[in-house]
Order: C-alpha cells, then structure tokens, then sequence
C-alpha cells in the first residue's frame, strides 16, 4: 500500500550523518592529516603503531594489528588461527556478505546456520545442528551493534575445539559481562568503515588478540609475509593500514564512548516513540548496546521506506537477502528461514550521535503516520 506523499521542506535526514560528525572535530582532523603528511609516512610508521597500542588499551587485550579493511581483518585471522583448505566454518546467514566471503579467500568453506528469531544473532541449537566432521571453525557476528552471548559460544566452542574468530564491523565498544566486543574469541575482526561507529577516511581495519603467535602470524599476512624487507617467509597479503587513516582514528576513539552514549540516548527516544510492535529486539542489556543501526521489522518493508523517503527521511535494509539467498552463495544449500524472514521484514531507521530528539520524533511520526494507514 501506499501514503500520498506531501510537501515537507524539513531538512533531509541521512541514514548516518558523517558532516555533522566530522564538522565537530574539524580542526582536529586537519591537525592530525597535516602531521602524516609532513612526516611522509603514509603506510605504517609511527601513527599506525600508536593507534594499534591505543585500541588495544581501549579494549583491553595485547595486540591490535592495523590491516586495510575488515574483511582482510577476517580472512587474516582465519589464516593466522589456522583455519583453511578443507575446513568448514559456521557463518550466520544474516550478516554482510563480507563474512563468508572471507571464509573462501581463506580456503575454507563456509557453512551457514540460523539465527535466533528475537535478536538477529547467531542461533547456537542451529549451530548444533549444522555441526559436521570438518567443521573447524565459528564466527560470532554482533550485528547492528548487538554483542553475542560470548560466554554460551565460548562454551559450545570449547565442547567441539572450534575456533572463534568474531565479526566485530558493528560492534566497536559494546560489552556484556565485562568483555568487550572482539575481545572473547581467539581474534576480534573490526572495520573501520566510514560509516561504522568508529569510522576512518576510507577503508581500514583491525584484529585484536591476545594470543602473541597469532598476533606475530597476522603482522607476517598482513606485509606480504615477511619481516625483514627481503625475507618473505610465507605467501601473505598486501594489507596494510594507511597512516592517515590511524591518524583519523587515533583523533575519533577517545570520542566514541561519548557517540556511544548518544546512540543509545537516540535509541531511547525511538522505543518511547514507536509501535512497540515495530520494535526490533528490546531483550538483551541496552547498556550493553552501541546502536550502529536501529533496525525495525514490519510487514511492508518496501512501502515505508518509500513514504519515509517522500518525507526526507534515508533508510537502509540490512540485509535484503540473507548470504545464502545471494548468487555468490546459492550453492551452498543452506536453508536458513528465520533469517529469510528477518530480511523480508527489516528496515534501518536513521541512527547517528547527531540525531536530536526533534529528529526522531519526525521519523517516528512519520512511521505511526504510513502504519495507521493500513502499512
């Protein structure tokens, strides 16, 4: 069904706000570039090391190593935990497609299970049942900024000597127990993404670990494997991490408690506002929660984001199809149906620190507005 659209001369309202988020720290960023130019350091050097030592402070393991992207992030890590040809390693369908297709470049095979009907996250009975001989290996993804329940994938791990290796692109800060994010499995995978919570200028990436002989084996991949300029001891990748990019985030991370905050000020505002039907998983610890995106579920997905959009209001739907469900996949044979719901249903509301309580109050009204209508 549809809503006639009206007139509305409101600002436009983006999915994510990277202007206003960089328009506060203007001067800072100019700094920091500045400081990487003139030095002409541009991969590696001094800024890479610090912002790794500063991560991992910030989440409190022992290593972070910088690499291009997250999906390098991912890839390396299997390599580094020795996951590869021959073994297969579980993957929830509901995730970016950049999770499996890690996997593969790594040599492994991806086998994917379902995900749980409240939070979107990994199911761990489908898990079970998806168990075979060659299954080497799990990655947890906490996605829309939700973490996993480390402690029962831990345990299930430990019953069949899985490695866990997490999928952390949505997740940077959030913690449950008293463990970050990233930090639980043998490696924590981030991006840094412009768009993610803790977002660079471009592409850029990290795995963290506490495990010194993981950690040296992902600085061997990530620069071609070697460690002196001519001693290529094993067949690695090109994966290194820009300086100005761990410039940026060097000026962005001891920000992104305080944007964290915000987020879940900006969640708050949207559960007091809306259908408590619309509402996406409200079952877990909102303290624990970074909101990298609000997702909502409803029965047409398609007819509201195209009345929000004739309201200046940007959607996004993570995902429209699960990885399975892609062309890329389709041979896989996984039938996963709770996540084949999940992305019939889902739509990402806008969700940024720069939101103001008017802001979503607008995108409420407008939501109420489409569903009274018959949507």
């Amino acid at each position: 069904m549809t809503v006639a659209p009206q007139q509305d001369l409101e600002r436009p309202l983006p999915l994510v706000d990277l202007h206003a988020l960089h328009a506060e720290l203007g001067d800072e960023l100019e700094v920091a570039i500045a400081r990487v130019w003139r030095s002409a350091r541009f991969i590696g050097g001094e800024e890479v090391e610090a912002f790794e030592e500063e991560f991992a402070r910030y989440l409190g393991v022992r290593h972070a190593v910088g690499v291009a992207n997250g999906t390098d992030a991912l890839e390396l890590a299997l390599r580094a935990a020795g996951v590869g040809p021959g073994d297969e390693v579980l993957v929830p369908a509901n995730t970016f497609i950049a999770t499996a297709e890690a996997v593969v470049r790594a040599g492994a095979s991806a086998r994917f299970v379902d995900v749980d009907p409240l939070s979107g996250l990994l199911d761990l009975t489908s898990c079970r049942e998806c168990l075979t001989a060659t299954t080497r290996a799990l990655i947890p993804v906490h996605l829309y900024g939700r973490m996993v329940d480390m402690d029962a994938v831990r345990a299930f791990a430990d019953e069949r000597a899985l490695v866990v290796i997490e999928d952390t692109a949505q997740a940077h800060g959030a913690h449950r127990f008293g463990r970050r994010a990233g930090t639980v499995g043998a490696v924590g995978c981030f991006s840094f993404f412009p768009g993610k919570n803790l977002g660079a200028f471009g592409d850029a990436g990290a795995a963290v670990t506490d495990d010194d002989a993981i950690a040296d084996r992902l600085r061997l991949l990530r620069d071609h494997g070697r460690r002196g300029r001519d001693d290529h001891e094993v067949a690695g990748v090109n994966s290194r991490l820009d300086a100005i990019q761990a410039a940026v985030l060097r000026v962005k991370l001891p920000h992104l408690d305080r944007w964290t905050d915000a987020r879940r000020g900006v969640a708050v505002w949207y559960r007091e506002s809306l259908d408590a039907r619309t509402l996406d998983w409200q079952g877990g610890d909102p303290r624990s929660e970074v909101h990298h995106l609000f997702p909502i579920l409803t029965e047409d997905r398609d007819g509201l984001a195209a009345h929000l959009a004739s309201a200046g209001v940007s959607t996004g739907v993570h995902y429209r199809r699960t990885v399975p469900a892609t062309t890329a996949f389709a041979g896989s044979g996984d039938h996963c149906p709770v996540a084949d719901e999940r992305a019939r249903r889902q739509l990402s509301l806008p969700m940024h620190p720069c939101l103001s309580e008017g802001d979503v109050a607008r995108v409420a009204s407008e939501v109420r507005r489409f569903l009274a209508a018959g949507g």
